[in-house]
């Protein structure tokens, strides 16, 4: 195996692959995998915040051998471009999935959303609803809600949040450990998941993705995200998979009870002592779930 000049030798050991680069319509160079076999059909695996492809490395192993797995890292975060000045709102981050999807011609999508993702994955599922097949809900969001934690809502003041997040390390680093409850994460896969926000420039999107949580209706993604609520229904008529880390810190059971409202026919289970990074902390459960979810025949 050829380690990519922006890969480590220590990282490849981890995430042994091959990312590829895409200019997203805001001007910036995106990173995202493409593994798999050759298909118009794929699954697009999308992360949030702090995290970035590294979060899917164990589910894209599984799948990969049979299915075409798609794994953007977002801008400003992972190996993709991190610049000082982009657009980073969520109706922007939904029009770079979109582009992406279209520049790879996919005319089937399977949805697999975490944190942030679920919010980008849904923006675009509302706005291309006959693109989109089953759908993989893991610990995220994409409604509106009161609700925050007030460790996140600290990292949202003006002036202190940025240096608590950027100067500080001080959201990428405690969800290290925050984020986990059944296990710990091994010394390399920590650093693997702080590689890329190693610095205050390179912490830029982590900052501004807890800036961008709208919870009034003043704030410039507040439109966004009701917008992306109201469309959700519409997919009840897909499969639907919800694996759920039932000691996460954020998005607790009463983001988990929305879910089971907005899809009830959906296939849950809470794993009642994981945590936040679902996939990591509870991993022999949730990616044969997935596996078997993704690749069973159709109803």
């Amino acid at each position: 195996m050829v380690t990519p000049p922006d890969i480590p030798a220590w990282l490849a050991q981890l995430y042994p692959f091959s990312p590829r680069k895409f200019l997203t319509p805001g001007g910036a160079s995106m990173s995202y995998l493409d593994e798999g076999p050759r298909s118009d059909e794929a699954v697009l695996m999308l992360h949030g915040n702090p995290t970035w492809s590294f979060y899917y490395r164990e589910l894209v192993h599984a799948l990969a051998p049979n299915q075409r797995c798609i794994v953007p890292d977002h801008i400003g975060m992972g190996l993709s471009a991190k610049p000082k000045d982009y657009n980073y709102t969520l109706a922007q981050r939904i029009d770079d999935i979109a582009a992406l999807v279209e520049m790879l011609k996919l005319k089937r999508v399977h949805l697999v959303v975490h944190d942030w993702g679920g919010a980008i994955g849904f923006g675009f599922a509302v706005k291309h609803p006959a693109l989109i097949g089953r759908i993989v809900i893991l610990n995220t969001a994409a409604f509106v809600s009161p609700r925050i934690p007030a460790r996140i809502a600290l990292c949202k003041l003006p002036l202190l949040g940025p240096l608590l997040v950027r100067g500080l390390n001080g959201f990428a680093w405690p969800a290290t450990w925050m984020a986990m409850h059944a296990r710990k994460l091994s010394p390399a896969e920590t650093r693997a998941y702080l590689f890329p926000h190693d610095s205050w420039a390179n912490r830029v999107a982590v900052s501004a993705f807890v800036q961008d949580i709208p919870m009034s209706e003043s704030h410039p993604s507040w439109k966004t995200l009701l917008a992306v609520g109201q469309g959700l229904a519409q997919f009840r008529d897909r499969r639907v998979l919800v694996r759920w880390g039932g000691r996460d810190f954020c998005f607790n059971d009463h983001f988990l009870q929305r879910w089971r409202e907005i899809f009830p026919q959906a296939d849950v289970e809470r794993i009642a002592d994981a945590g936040h990074y679902v996939i990591d902390d509870a991993q022999d459960r949730v990616v044969p779930d997935v596996k078997r979810f993704l690749t069973s025949p159709s109803a």
